[in-house]
């Protein structure tokens, strides 16, 4: 029937001669819309994952973890019976792991713990040349503090071996004690800028002497990147 309706004014027009038999036909080949009310489909897109649990600076998901390349120097201090100032340049690699969901609901310490494990190296250029490289577990905290600055504070004690020799050091194979605080300024949702500020001890413990150990204060800066959404 609807054929029928749209050939009565082709014909019409044919007669007419303002139409010819192929454009004809090609009206009669298009088709017909026969629902004329149809909605477009709703396409619903997920949010993008993101590694903050409830948004930027709100603390990292349980599942985030963190990998970091970081620079720095340490000017020795003489402490803690040392007699001589060590002073180190310095390279650091470490990956890190949220350990589980935000902590301290309600409070202004409201964070996330995260285990690091840190390899650094380098060498020492004053008194002497000496090298050194450790390997150090630690338990930073990340405060969420809303922004995209992230403060944190963090402890490692680890092992090091080096060849700084006597007086204050006697042995290749000694321990490292890292309490620090430093912050992360976020550039991009999964990329930090990390500046620290932490406390380096060198010591044997008391294995062998002289264990009068090295002592420095270490300022660090590198990137920090955050994956596993």
């Amino acid at each position: 029937m609807n054929t029928q309706h749209r050939l009565a004014p082709i014909l019409l027009t044919l007669w007419a001669g303002t139409l010819s038999p192929t454009n004809a036909a090609e009206v009669l080949s298009q088709p017909t819309d026969t629902n004329s009310n149809a909605q477009p489909a709703i396409k619903f897109q997920a949010p993008a994952a993101s590694i903050w649990q409830d948004g930027v600076g709100e603390g990292f998901r349980s599942t985030v973890q963190t990998f970091s390349a970081e620079l720095g120097v340490d000017r020795g201090v003489v402490i803690f019976g040392g007699r001589q100032v060590h002073d180190f340049a310095l390279a650091s690699l470490s990956y890190g792991h949220m350990l589980g969901p935000v902590r301290g609901e309600g409070h202004w310490y409201r964070g996330n713990f995260e285990f690091r494990a840190e390899l650094f190296g380098g060498g020492q250029y004053s008194p002497s040349k000496d090298w050194l490289i450790g390997l150090t577990p630690h338990l930073r905290y990340n405060f969420a503090t809303r922004t995209r600055w992230i403060p944190f504070c963090d402890a490692g004690a680890g092992v090091t071996a080096t060849g700084i020799g006597a007086p204050d050091l006697s042995g290749t194979f000694e321990f490292n004690l890292q309490p620090a605080i430093g912050v992360q300024w976020f550039l991009r949702d999964n990329l930090a800028l990390t500046s620290e500020l932490k406390y380096l001890h060198i010591s044997c413990g008391g294995i062998h002497s002289p264990n009068l150990g090295a002592n420095g204060v270490v300022g660090m800066i590198g990137l920090t990147w955050f994956f596993g959404k």
